[in-house]
């Protein structure tokens, strides 16, 4: 039997080799890349300082609020907001940044609502609770079933 599988073999391997495989021939040719361009530099530009302020106060919407800021031009920055808050404070905040230290906030909250004091009242229920007798239960009187098979083995 192995002898018949090794001249099977052998026959289809003689088959396959006198037809070669197509050669594989791309529809389209490669694209050719060209090395990338090198970026231009950033243009240097001059210091700008800068100094701006604003502030808000619309008594209809409650708005209020205000910033003032300067910039030397060279990358440090000073400023400072403020705000009130829903609850009546004001909330201030000054800030400086630079290339060294990065931003740095300091926040302040002053003045506001104060929340009374408040402590809730002790539970005191309207009525006494119900007094319930434990239930007397007899235990229940059944025998426990015999067992009975449903068929008889024949052996």
């Amino acid at each position: 039997m192995a002898a018949k599988f090794v001249i099977f073999a052998a026959c289809v391997a003689t088959a396959l080799a006198q037809y070669s495989a197509p050669a594989y021939k791309p529809a389209y040719s490669a694209p050719a890349y060209s090395a990338p361009k090198a970026y231009a530099p950033e243009p240097a530009y001059a210091p700008t300082p800068y100094n701006f302020e604003y502030s808000v106060n619309d008594p209809h919407t409650y708005d209020v609020h205000s910033q003032s800021e300067y910039s030397d031009g060279n990358g440090y920055v000073k400023g400072t907001y403020s705000l009130v808050e829903a609850d009546g404070s004001i909330r201030t905040v000054e800030y400086t940044a630079d290339d060294h230290s990065g931003f740095n906030a300091v926040v302040k909250n002053e003045g506001g609502y104060k929340a009374p004091s408040y402590s809730a009242p002790a539970y005191k229920p309207a009525y006494s609770a119900p007094a319930y007798s434990a239930p007397a239960y007899s235990a229940p009187a059944y025998s426990a079933p015999a067992y009975k098979p449903a068929y008889k083995p024949a052996y």
